[in-house]
């Protein structure tokens, strides 16, 4: 019997083996098996691979398990296959840029200038232009790429995509210097502008005066992202953001939230990527990160100052009414929903006062730069 350990290539070199032990000629085995005398000769020679059926068959007539026949067969075929596949170093480079940025979603978006995403060539070209580099090898999302947006978690490519979106945007904006004092001031004055849903129109308006950049630019799927802030140079900071969550309360948050790394200068070095800006990531706890956590806090005392709403909670708690809750939005002089989100931040109650929660974003798109729910902002260069 041929010996197990014996180190044969290939499924024909274990044939021959076993018609030599045997001391068959081919042509007995050409009669075995039923099949003409070249059939027998190309199986020998490797020139026909040894299928399912033909290893079952062997397993009988030789003893040999089909599963050892099949074995060799694989080695050989990959083998073969990597003998006469040429290397293609731009392979990686298209897995990664098709498999992890969401090419359609672009195209349709007017980010590229394709047909579809099969026409590989016009999207390699329209990536190229849309992350600023010279070759495909060079684009962010690549893992040997060099950083240029520095965000500060590792970013999925959906994400990046939609922060280099947002900065295409905010560079071709015409804005006044920043200025610090008056946007702080600008900032505070703005909260008078929380007792109605209208306010939120103004925003864009008065962060332009004051050198910000402001973006609203429709998320990709399952990004995730709610804000940004970075600045294009040390005297130009740009405050981006998704409107993912369409209520006044998230808005509100959101925004005072962006607004907080621009007054500490978060985001100059790293740009602050905010995503998934919910639950216990917009709150204040120690697991927080500490620019994230200050971005956080200014943001809750701005909706609804700490300790008025401590107070209303020790007071009220476990049980809010809706008129305790309106009468309490009147007090701290705000919109009924934006005390409705912070309650269910601080209870885990998100189905609790959903219906005083307003969608703002028809509001403010009109007066805002916008990109996305049908809109598509023209881009120098794209």
């Amino acid at each position: 019997m041929v010996d197990e350990s014996d180190s044969y290539k290939t499924p024909g070199q274990l044939i021959e083996a076993l018609l030599k032990e045997r001391r068959w000629t081919k042509r007995a085995l050409a009669i075995v098996l039923d099949v003409s005398d070249a059939a027998v000769t190309r199986i020998t020679k490797d020139k026909q691979p040894v299928g399912a059926h033909l290893a079952v068959v062997l397993e009988e007539v030789f003893g040999v398990e089909a599963e050892r026949f099949m074995s060799l067969q694989q080695s050989f075929d990959l083998a073969q296959a990597r003998f006469m596949t040429r290397p293609d170093p731009g392979r990686a480079t298209r897995a990664a840029l098709f498999g992890d940025l969401p090419i359609a979603d672009m195209i349709k978006r007017g980010w590229l200038r394709a047909n579809n995403s099969r026409d590989t060539e016009a999207v390699e070209s329209g990536l190229i232009r849309f992350f600023g580099v010279n070759r495909a090898e060079d684009i962010e999302v690549l893992p040997h790429a060099a950083k240029k947006t520095d965000a500060n978690c590792t970013a999925t490519a959906p994400q990046l995509a939609w922060l280099y979106r947002v900065r295409h945007i905010a560079s071709d904006m015409l804005v006044p210097p920043y200025n610090t004092a008056k946007a702080k001031r600008a900032i505070s004055d703005s909260r008078a502008l929380l007792k109605s849903a209208e306010g939120a129109a103004k925003i864009p308006r008065i962060l332009a005066d004051c050198g910000i950049r402001f973006v609203i630019c429709e998320t990709l799927p399952a990004a995730k992202i709610d804000g940004v802030c970075f600045w294009l140079d040390e005297k130009s900071p740009v405050i981006g953001m998704s409107l993912r969550f369409d209520r006044i309360d998230n808005f509100w948050f959101v925004l005072r939230h962006e607004a907080e790394h621009v007054f500490r200068r978060h985001g100059v070095v790293e740009a602050m990527l905010d995503t998934d800006l919910v639950g216990q990531k917009a709150g204040i706890g120690a697991d927080i990160a500490e620019e994230e956590r200050q971005a956080n806090l200014a943001a809750q005392e701005f909706c609804v100052p700490k300790k008025m709403m401590d107070a209303f909670v020790a007071r009220k708690a476990p049980l809010f009414s809706e008129r305790d809750m309106k009468g309490f939005a009147k007090v701290v002089g705000v919109h009924p929903g934006i005390v409705a989100g912070q309650l269910q931040r601080i209870t885990d109650r998100y189905d609790r006062f959903r219906t005083h929660q307003v969608k703002v974003r028809s509001i403010v798109c009109p007066n805002a730069v916008s990109d996305g729910w049908g809109d598509v902002i023209p881009i120098d260069g794209q």
